[in-house]
């Protein structure tokens, strides 16, 4: 089952939806429903109108913070970093880049262009609000102006609370560019990170003393966010000028479309190897694992061929990707090992293991 579905494109970005966006749309719809005015739409009726009015409030929200991470992506863009999606998620959005700009100016200004985006779409709904109708009695009454208010309250917090300096905040991110003008990449993370870290453990010991438990699931999310930034930026800077021909193994070992899967558990056995591309007459055909073979019933598997269970939607790099790319690409993909492919023939594989090595030998 997919964790997420698109729903369209802006700017050529492929936008999603994530399964937790379902789940938490209909809570803030509620939210809205049970709460007084100027935050909610209690006391409106019929109830369905209350209702549907929370509704479009709530969809209101998530699409200023979908423009948020469109503005991410914008700065990106221009920056030459490719947008592979943006995803709703439960907690707001998530922009899926290739990379991050390492250039200290580039990005602060793709981070705090989100925030600035969530400021001034506030600033402009409260302004409306302030000086067009709040002074007129019977247009601040109207629940339809109450959704300016909490769109311009909800975004003026939304911007605020990403300008925190703490990963994965946006804050965080201009931080570690402000320390990268000082110190090395991997440095300037270390210390953005442990000033997220801080950032959260102060922020769950107030929620557990006022006794709010949101204080402590935010703070969570945060430090997470800031171990999880720290580890992916020190991975990434080992492996880097890494290319994938220097570290893939070269003499490869195929079986047949036509070996039965009882022989391929054999082989696997002998050859200590959990997956395998299927070559035949020195054409690829797909590539065979370990977790193919476990579909397959015991009894079923002397009649079952390698043809009947490979996958032959093959997943490959060049043979001059960067090694991080490729780990970034197994990782993404949730997958043991890569074929290393250069002009349409097999050269190649590079495994999980092989880039664990790589990242254990360069730590030490």
């Amino acid at each position: 089952m997919k964790s997420s579905f698109k729903i369209g494109s802006v700017m050529g970005i492929p936008i999603k939806l994530h399964i937790t966006f379902l789940l938490v749309l209909p809570m803030f719809a509620y939210v809205f429903a049970i709460n007084p005015q100027p935050f909610g739409f209690e006391g409106v009726e019929p109830p369905m109108t209350r209702y549907a009015f929370s509704v479009l409030t709530a969809l209101l929200l998530f699409a200023s913070i979908l423009l948020h991470e469109l503005a991410h992506s914008y700065m990106a863009m221009r920056y030459g970093v490719n947008i592979e999606s943006i995803t709703l998620f439960l907690f707001g959005g998530v922009s899926a880049m290739e990379e991050m700009p390492r250039k200290p100016g580039q990005e602060a200004k793709m981070a705090f262009a989100g925030p600035l985006t969530s400021l001034i779409i506030g600033a402009i709904c409260l302004f409306i609000y302030g000086n067009f109708i709040s002074p007129n009695p019977s247009l601040s009454q109207s629940p339809i102006y109450h959704i300016i208010w909490i769109l311009g309250s909800m975004n003026v917090v939304l911007g605020v609370f990403n300008l925190l300096p703490a990963f994965p905040m946006d804050g965080g991110r201009v931080l570690r560019a402000f320390y990268a003008r000082r110190m090395s990449y991997v440095k300037a993370t270390q210390s953005a990170a442990a000033v997220g870290k801080f950032f959260a453990i102060l922020m769950a010991i107030f929620g557990l003393y006022v006794g709010n438990l949101w204080f402590p699931l935010i703070a969570l999310f945060i430090y997470v966010g800031a171990s999880e930034e720290e580890r992916s930026t020190q991975v990434e800077v080992t492996l880097e000028n890494i290319l994938v021909k220097d570290i893939m193994s070269k003499n490869v070992v195929s079986v047949q479309p036509s070996m039965s899967v009882e022989e391929l558990v054999q082989f696997m056995f002998e050859k200590k190897h959990m997956g395998y591309p299927v070559m035949e007459g020195g054409n690829l055909k797909g590539v065979v694992t370990f977790t193919d073979i476990e579909r397959v019933p015991a009894l079923d598997r002397p009649a079952a061929q390698v043809s009947d269970i490979m996958t032959r939607n093959v997943i490959s790099v060049p043979s001059d990707a960067q090694a991080s790319d490729a780990l970034k690409l197994i990782t993404s993909k949730n997958i043991g090992r890569v074929l290393v492919i250069d002009n349409g023939s097999l050269v190649g594989i590079l495994s999980r293991t092989d880039l664990v090595h790589v990242l254990r030998l360069r730590s030490e």
